[in-house]
């Protein structure tokens, strides 16, 4: 049975390069720093990094919540993110877009009126 989002691994060859930008991006330093893995807690989830793997698009495909996708967008690509999906609506209000991030892992967003975080486990 699966219970929903509970972490997204990105493979970033140069971890500390990585490690610098996601921390840029996400507002936070990571809870969790070591060699072999980086991770961040973000909004009760984890985002984390991994030095072996390849980076790019054909991974798996988290999408991360956000308040406002165009404004959110906007501020990965002038944190050096490469634009990937553009911004459009799904249904229901409901709209997402992407971004490549410095390391060619495709960087997902949501943006859900409808979601409830009192739902999450």
């Amino acid at each position: 049975m699966i219970l929903g989002l509970r972490s997204a691994i990105y493979p970033t060859p140069e971890l500390a390069e990585g490690k610098a930008w996601y921390s840029r991006v996400l507002g936070i330093p990571p809870h969790y720093d070591q060699p072999y893995y980086v991770g961040f807690s973000v909004g009760g989830f984890e985002l984390g990094l991994i030095p072996d793997g390849r980076p790019g698009a054909l991974g798996a495909q988290p999408y991360w919540g956000v308040p406002d996708l165009d404004s959110e967008l906007a501020r990965l690509i002038r944190l050096g993110a490469k634009p990937n999906e553009p911004a459009r609506e799904v249904g229901e209000g409901i709209k997402i877009g992407s971004v490549l991030d410095p390391f060619g892992n495709v960087l997902s967003l949501i943006q859900n009126p409808h979601f409830d975080p009192k739902t999450v486990n």
